[in-house]
């Protein structure tokens, strides 16, 4: 096959950090509080402003808090689960690395007996139609290490008994999230809008700043991790005063991406240009001998972390250290030329490509990266000397 020509413009399509927006330059930055305390007034206006921002962007209900939290998403769910799970059963859903993470947690770190992980194979989902949502239920909004998602929120009883606590880092900004249905809902700046790492948001509604005022976990909660203050939650961190220091800067690069998304459109666009994405990769995928999507159902496939497993047939008695080599290999082609940056699958899926999908990728740079995708498949098959 003839070595393609015409590469992407940004071969950014890391599944985080993720691609900045289109047109971003450090000039966004120069406005940035650098060397001011986060607690002054100009610095909380800025920290309030990404809260307002978020919470209109999202159509996050308006009774519904919106903070800034430390540790990115891993900071933010860790924070749900510490401060809100232990006074009633809890359903774990797990269909990917992180929702294994967060299960090994809860029964690990927080030690809870009344546990119920649930767990399914890479690129599938679990019965979401089986759950009697009696007790806490913990889950991903979208799995990025396994490019599988929920389809939408309509399992979800709104009669629920207990809460439900969403990782919705990959999902956030890029689809369609019935917030009525999250009673906790987390994400981190670097996902769907491309911030810098370090910083996460926690969304929660009436009903989990209730359990927060109303109980008290049975083990010691670290500041880093403290959403109350005198025995009630602490209403300053939905307002702007952080837990920690935040980053000025990354504060001034966030604003801006958010300010971005307003102006191309709000979250109807963004949510377009992602699914444009993953529709554009439809079209190659089905029409492609030696991939496939990693989910199995095609109503669940991600259109931001879009997985691809290997199919070719050639490769059916081939090994997986095979396959993993030639992995790397196709990786490393696209590195060297400057196609395609980071999108080998994630280290425990199997093998193939992880493709960002999110808003932040142009249609176009994704169309211009297909060529090169079987360009060096084939490329690695010859130099491998794999039968054609």
């Amino acid at each position: 096959m003839t070595r393609p020509l015409v590469k992407p413009i940004r071969p950014e399509f890391s599944s985080g950090p993720c691609a900045k927006r289109p047109g971003w330059s450090l000039n966004v930055l120069k406005k940035s509080s650098l060397g001011r305390s986060h607690r002054h007034t100009v610095c909380k206006e800025k920290l309030k402003k990404i809260i307002d921002l978020t919470k209109s962007i999202l159509k996050v209900p308006d009774d519904y808090l919106v903070g800034i939290v430390p540790g990115s998403d891993t900071g933010a769910i860790e924070i749900a689960m510490w401060n809100l799970l232990g006074s009633k059963p809890v359903t774990m859903l797990v269909w990917d690395s992180f929702g294994a993470d967060w299960a090994k947690d809860i029964q690990l770190q927080l030690k809870l007996k009344d546990l119920d992980i649930i767990k399914a194979d890479y690129g599938k989902l679990p019965n979401l139609n089986d759950l009697d949502f009696k007790g806490d239920l913990v889950f991903n909004w979208n799995g990025t290490t396994a490019g599988v998602c929920v389809p939408n929120g309509d399992w979800i009883k709104s009669s629920r008994h207990g809460l439900t606590i969403c990782d919705a880092t990959s999902a956030a900004f890029a689809m369609n999230i019935d917030w009525s249905k999250l009673d906790v809902g987390t994400f981190s700046w670097q996902k769907s809008l491309g911030g810098e790492a370090g910083h996460g948001v926690i969304i929660l509604s009436p009903k989990a700043v209730d359990r927060i005022n109303t109980y008290k976990p049975s083990w010691p909660i670290p500041k880093l991790f403290q959403l109350k203050k005198n025995n009630e939650i602490n209403l300053d961190i939905f307002l702007g005063s952080t837990i920690n220091t935040p980053s000025m800067i990354c504060v001034e690069d966030f604003l801006d991406v958010l300010n971005w998304s307003n102006q191309i459109g709000g979250l109807e666009e963004l949510i377009r240009r992602s699914k444009n994405n993953l529709n554009i990769i439809k079209d190659w995928v089905y029409s492609s001998s030696w991939v496939d999507f990693l989910s199995e159902d095609v109503n669940n496939v991600s259109n931001t972390s879009i997985c691809l497993k290997l199919i070719d047939t050639k490769l059916i008695n081939k090994s997986l250290e095979t396959k993993n080599i030639i992995e790397k290999n196709v990786i490393n082609l696209l590195e060297e030329n400057n196609v395609a940056f980071d999108i080998g699958s994630y280290r425990s899926a199997p093998p193939g490509l992880r493709i960002w999908g999110g808003p932040t990728v142009d249609n176009d740079d994704i169309k211009k990266l297909l060529p090169w995708l079987d360009w060096a498949y084939l490329k690695s098959l010859r130099d491998l000397d794999i039968q054609l």
